[in-house]
């Protein structure tokens, strides 16, 4: 009696390992192919902060701005500076 007894723990506790055991290679498998999915995902956002770089450059700005709206940098004669009045009390 008590040898079945332990005959079938000991092939209940064989199958929890082998259960354990592939639960664990399961794991690890997909943790691998997170690791892959971010290492890719961490490149193509270097990519996009190149690009993203690229076309926010103020030249680029500014060319457009000059080529489809018209736009253009006032000359020395168009500026105005404006001063701002202060008060004594303030200062």
């Amino acid at each position: 009696m008590r040898s079945s007894i332990l005959v079938v723990l000991i092939l209940a506790s064989a199958v929890a390992v082998i259960g354990m055991r592939h639960q664990s290679r399961m794991n690890f498998g997909e943790l691998q192919a997170l690791r892959a999915e971010r290492d890719m995902l961490n490149t193509e956002w270097g990519k996009l902060l190149l690009e993203e770089g690229a076309w926010s450059r103020h030249q680029r700005v500014e060319a457009a701005a000059q080529k489809r709206m018209g736009m253009a940098l006032p000359g020395p004669q168009q500026v105005r500076i404006i001063e701002r009045e202060t008060n004594d009390s303030t200062k």
